[in-house]
This record gives C-alpha cells, sequence and structure tokens, in this order.
C-alpha cells in the first residue's frame, strides 16, 4: 500500500487523502509555507520569496481593500495558501496540466486548514472573491517586483488593471517569514 500521509516537525502525521483538523498545527503551516517558494524560486534577492511572506501581503492587500474586515475574514486570507505547506506552490500552468487530481487534493487540505482554525471548510464567496482579488494583485506586484516581468505582461497574464498597494518587495530569509506569519497569525486568532 502506498504512504499517503507526511510526518510533520510536531509530530503530527497528515493524511493526505482524508486530512484531518485535528492534525493541522498552524507551527507546522508557518515552518512548510516559509520554505516554499513561489514562482519556483525564479525571483530576485538572496532569497526565495515564501508563501508565508506571500500570505502576509495578500493580507496587508485584502486589509487595504475591504472596510472593517472581520477577524474571520482577515484569518481566511493569511491561510489563502494554508494547504502548500503540505502540496507546495505550484505554478498555475503547473496545475492545470495536472488536472482535477492536484486541486482536490488542495481542496481537502485547504478545508481541514480552515476547520482546524476556526473557519468555514467552504468560504463565503464574498470572502473567495475578496481575498482572490487580493491574491492577483499580490502576483501582479510580486511578477513585476522579483519574478522578471514586464509592468504591462503582468497586467495582461494576472488580468490587473488598478494601481497597486505596493511598488517594491525584498524577500525575507525563510525564518523571518516564519516568524512573521506565526506573529500576525497569533494577532488574529
Amino acid at each position: 500500500m502506498t504512504r499517503a500521509w507526511q510526518r510533520m516537525l510536531s509530530g503530527r502525521r497528515l493524511d493526505l487523502l482524508d486530512p484531518s483538523p485535528l492534525d493541522i498545527e498552524i507551527e507546522d503551516i508557518a515552518l512548510g509555507l516559509s520554505r516554499v517558494a513561489r514562482w519556483n524560486g525564479q525571483t530576485t534577492g538572496a532569497h526565495g520569496f515564501s508563501v508565508a511572506q506571500h500570505s502576509l501581503l495578500v493580507l496587508d492587500i485584502f486589509d487595504a481593500a475591504m472596510t472593517r474586515p472581520t477577524r474571520e475574514m482577515r484569518r481566511a486570507a493569511l491561510l489563502h495558501d494554508g494547504s502548500e505547506f503540505v502540496t507546495a506552490d505550484l505554478i498555475t500552468p503547473f496545475k492545470a496540466v495536472i488536472g482535477d487530481s492536484y486541486k482536490s487534493l488542495e481542496k481537502r487540505v485547504q478545508a481541514a486548514v480552515h476547520l482546524r482554525f476556526g473557519l468555514p471548510a467552504r468560504l463565503p464567496e464574498e470572502w473567495t472573491l475578496a481575498i482572490k482579488r487580493a491574491d492577483r494583485e499580490s502576483a501582479y506586484i510580486e511578477a513585476v517586483a522579483l519574478a522578471g516581468f514586464t509592468e504591462p505582461e503582468a497586467r495582461k497574464v494576472f488580468a490587473f488593471r488598478r494601481t497597486p498597494h505596493v511598488a517594491t518587495l525584498k524577500a525575507w530569509s525563510a525564518e523571518e517569514a516564519r516568524e512573521r506569519f506565526l506573529a500576525k497569525f497569533a494577532k488574529l486568532a
């Protein structure tokens, strides 16, 4: 029988086919996301731009765009890529090639992350759309600031038309990203 679980440094064993919220710890998420590079690591600077730092940027953009977001909405924005602590951050074109099995796994782990931290397994559509807008803006900013895209190319690829909230970025070390992610989560918990 093929092994379908992963051992976490917390000691938890996460079943990837049937993930339990009880086997998910924020420290495991923060560690994993701080060590997973966005853009397949193809970014400028001394450090890869981590999913943990991306998640914090998405939250900042979300907060700037929303009028009085609830703590739960903000937690959902911070954890929007929470599943990637075990599924990794595959670039969108690669996800399209892999297809539904990857997306299904990603959704199951994400639902368990949501439930573990007091969110609905499936977020309300309003939250999902607002988080997706912030995620798309973050992708645009990262593409131009770190991943070698020109502004016109990034605007086209990410269908981004507004003026971004942030113009420059510098990738943090994995440890700094982990610490900042945990600190922000603690304020939202």
